[in-house]
């Protein structure tokens, strides 16, 4: 069970790390091994009773430059302010941002590569957050010192079962998972960090807690999760991360949850996990801003960690990628920024390749 914090908890005590051999590969495939775990902070609730209690901040973030994000993340010059879209737009009653009253986000990896981003743009667009972590002094470090009704944080680890309490579900509407660890043994396997505890079992217990009211459960998960038995596929998978990746598919397909799956190319763009707030919302996708998105395990290549955290607030609202699986790549070129008509034609397009 989830225990209440307080200012005392922290910071955590160091840990030694074990050394585990690098193993090296030059197949290019091989170099998309980090889906990053969550670790996030700001105000710690205990998810036995519910209870909120606050900490001493630990950043002066403000949360002024959160507005920031949108002119420099994955923007293009044409696309529009959700705010924007919402009154331009006949179809902004489906944008992320026209529903924000109503919604409560559980972002599960919230200060991992993709996770952070997510969380940024959720608060840029005024979506409630929910951040499930298992260090929770590092959301007050990334997100800075956020008002209790925009962010809360419940400190726990899906590995574990019994830190998935029902209080800390309560009134979730959403739930966008982004939760991982590296392909091949390194330090951030210390502590049974694995594949296999991670991206099953770790998937497995959240879906099985999750209410069956949510209204869609957002999965980042991997291209090659199909192929893990074929080359190259297999080098990657040598200790079953593209393997494991596949069993939480499975299981929140069989889930009886509207879901939909997000399965990204070699992530680059980051990670941006020793920044603070002022630093992530100033990142960019470079050029490499055209999305790609296909179905039936297809795409090989790379995309930034900005195009799939804002895939993953997009399909929260667009009724038809309920219950289906996409491959996303960016390459160089515009791209769809934070628009919302944008993002529905090209998951339309996937659907209909």
């Amino acid at each position: 069970m989830a225990s209440k914090l307080s200012y005392s908890d922290f910071p955590p005590t160091l840990q030694q790390f074990p050394k585990y051999p690098q193993s090296k590969c030059p197949f290019y495939l091989l170099q998309h091994v980090n889906l990053s775990s969550s670790c996030c902070y700001f105000k710690c609730i205990s998810s036995s009773r519910g209870e909120v209690s606050s900490s001493s901040p630990l950043s002066s973030s403000s949360s002024a430059v959160v507005r920031a994000l949108k002119e420099e993340v994955i923007q293009s010059p044409t696309s529009e302010s959700a705010h924007d879209t919402q009154t331009a737009s006949p179809t902004s009653s489906s944008s992320p941002s026209s529903s924000s009253s109503s919604k409560l986000v559980l972002v599960v990896g919230g200060s991992g590569g993709v996770g952070q981003l997510v969380v940024a743009s959720l608060l840029d667009r005024n979506i409630k957050c929910r951040l499930f972590l298992r260090d929770p002094v590092k959301a007050n470090a990334l997100f800075g010192n956020q008002d209790e009704d925009k962010l809360q944080v419940f400190k726990g680890d899906t590995r574990n079962p019994e830190d998935l309490d029902p209080s800390m579900l309560e009134g979730v509407t959403h739930v966008i998972c982004c939760t991982g660890t590296t392909a091949f043994p390194s330090r951030r396997w210390d502590g049974d960090n694995t594949p296999e505890r991670v991206d099953w079992e770790g998937v497995k217990n959240l879906v099985s807690a999750l209410p069956l009211s949510l209204k869609r459960i957002v999965l980042v998960s991997s291209v090659g999760v199909t192929k893990f038995d074929e080359l190259p596929w297999s080098i990657m998978n040598l200790f079953g991360v593209l393997k494991y990746k596949k069993m939480g598919e499975d299981f929140v397909r069989n889930s009886g949850l509207p879901f939909t799956i997000i399965r990204a190319g070699r992530l680059t763009d980051g990670p941006y996990t020793s920044y603070d707030l002022n630093t992530l919302l100033k990142a960019t996708a470079g050029q490499r801003r055209a999305v790609l998105i296909s179905q039936g395990d297809r795409l090989v290549g790379e995309v930034s960690r900005l195009v799939i955290a804002e895939a993953c607030i997009q399909a929260l609202d667009i009724e038809f990628t309920e219950g289906e699986v996409y491959e996303i790549n960016s390459v160089e070129g515009e791209g769809p920024g934070d628009d919302p008509q944008k993002w529905r034609d090209l998951f339309r397009a996937a659907q209909t390749q």
